[in-house]
Parts: structure tokens; sequence; C-alpha cells
């Protein structure tokens, strides 16, 4: 079992810039992949960024060259830093695991961009 625990969500002004963690415990050597995911109300959760083992990392079309992810390998920690904030970026944002049985989720964290 793996457990993740996000930090790092607040309410921020448009342009501004937030930094999120997801803390990582239990089997984390089983861990391939990383990724932080958003869902916005009534909306589909989506892919924002993802990381594998090597440090490959992709990103969905709307955050390209705003938001950064990267990871801490000795503190089982990964990141996501973001700037140029929109609005549009309103949504609780979870952490994601994928390794051993299957995919791991944090709680989620509360990200708003007041215009």
């Amino acid at each position: 079992q793996v457990q993740l625990v996000e930090s790092g969500g607040g309410l921020v002004q448009a342009g501004g810039s937030l930094r999120l963690s997801c803390a990582a415990s239990g089997t984390v050597f089983s861990i391939h992949a990383w990724g932080w995911h958003r869902q916005a109300p009534g909306k589909q959760r989506e892919l924002v960024a993802g990381i594998n083992r090597v440090g490959a990392t992709n990103y969905g079309d709307s955050v390209k060259g705003r938001f950064t992810i990267s990871r801490d390998i000795a503190k089982n920690t990964v990141y996501l830093q973001m700037s140029s904030l929109k609005p549009e970026d309103t949504s609780v944002y979870y952490c994601a695991a994928t390794g051993g049985p299957g995919t791991y989720w944090g709680q989620g964290t509360q990200v708003t961009v007041s215009s």
C-alpha cells in the first residue's frame, strides 16, 4: 500500500505562483510513475502533469510552459510548481502514484485563482 499526502494549495491571484507537494509513504519502491491531476466542479478529472521512474515528464496542453513537475527521490516527494496561474486553473488537485497492484490517490488539495 502507498499513502499520499498533498499540501501547498491555497488562494492566489491570477499571475501568481504556487508549489504543491505530494509526500508518499508505504511501499514506495513499487511506484514507477507519478502524476498530478485536477478536477473542477462539474468537470472530468484531467491529467495535469506526469513523471516516470527515469524522470521523463509530460504535461496537459493547458499547462505546458507554466507548470513543472519534479521529484525528490530521497524524500519520496513529488512537486508541482505552478506559475502564471489563471482563474481557469482553479480546481482540486490530486496526486497519483502508479505501481504494484494499481494507482493510489491522495485526498486532494484546493487551488483557487482569483481574477
